[in-house]
């Protein structure tokens, strides 16, 4: 484990640059420690990641910071392939693989001289809300799960593109899925494209609302084949196999990540507690009024669930 020391801005507590290991991959993180006022050699903390290509310059230090201040241990991640994790081909994007990262991310945390291995939470958001479902039914240690604005139902998902959009999605998905047999490349496709643009996301408000979480619009592409696979992969259905307290968030106005099915899947969980945000959209819950009215919620669910003691 490599770690360096650095600011994530006058503004957030100070965190840590870490590293530690996926398979033969390096994953590349930030710790935010503990503040000085809780109790005990060792407290609760959370494993937090990004969505669809996301990484965590894209609005999670946010996150971090308000869980920190909270009083948790927190880590945030970036998949392998994306960010300052290793991994080649860059931006490829691969369901399988990033379930790993979160395997070896939880890992990572429970070994922290600090933290109670008893009493790690999980938080992802959009794709990452997605796999936080899939991690809460692959690991029953984990102390409890929240679920933002996720990616449950992969058909739902698709079909939010267009069908105008989807057959040329397809060809590039099977001409790359076809490369990566041969070559450690990838044929790109857009991530966040303007409505009714060939991109995994084409909604009115995607290509502000990326652009909006970092200041810039990031590298906006990854490998075409997860088109593939996207439809395949439903992690709210999965939920319902959870056996541990699982919040899912939802944006009634979520243009990329249909709340209907969400809903359904959310009340199906057997542990589950929701909250339909009717006004809030995919990507403003994480800025702004909108991820403060959330992060009450939050935090009162992890209150319930792994409380921190304070000195």
């Amino acid at each position: 484990m490599a770690v360096a020391r650095t600011s994530a801005s006058k503004n957030l507590p100070e965190r840590e640059e870490v590293t530690f290991p996926s398979g033969k991959e390096t994953i590349a993180a930030w710790l935010y420690p503990r503040p000085s006022n809780v109790a005990g050699e060792k407290s609760p903390a959370i494993v937090v990641a990004h969505g669809l290509g996301g990484t965590r310059e894209m609005g999670l230090g946010d996150f971090g910071a308000a869980f920190q201040k909270a009083g948790y241990t927190v880590i945030v991640f970036d998949y392998r392939y994306f960010g300052g994790s290793t991994g080649m081909p860059r931006q490829l994007l691969h369901i399988g693989s990033q379930l790993a990262d979160w395997a070896a991310a939880i890992k990572y945390t429970r070994s922290l001289p600090t933290v109670d291995p008893s009493k790690v939470a999980i938080f992802g958001t959009s794709f990452g809300g997605g796999h936080a479902m899939s991690m809460a039914v692959r690991d029953p240690k984990l102390a409890c799960a929240i679920s933002q604005c996720p990616f449950t139902s992969g058909l739902a998902s698709t079909g939010t593109v267009g069908l105008l959009a989807l057959p040329f999605i397809a060809v590039r998905a099977i001409f790359d899925q076809i490369l990566g047999l041969f070559f450690r490349r990838i044929i790109r496709i857009t991530l966040a494209g303007e409505s009714g643009e060939v991109a995994l996301m084409n909604k009115p408000d995607v290509v502000a609302g990326v652009r909006a979480l970092s200041g810039q619009l990031p590298i906006n592409y990854v490998g075409a084949r997860i088109a593939l696979w996207l439809p395949l992969y439903f992690p709210g259905w999965a939920a319902r196999k959870a056996k541990i307290p699982i919040f899912v968030a939802i944006c009634g106005n979520d243009s990329v990540a249909p709340p209907g099915p969400t809903l359904a899947y959310a009340k199906k969980i057997p542990k589950g507690e929701w909250k339909v945000y009717e006004n809030m959209g995919h990507f403003s819950i994480y800025k702004g009024e909108d991820f403060k009215t959330a992060m009450v919620d939050y935090l009162a669910f992890l209150d319930k669930h792994v409380p921190v003691t304070t000195k």
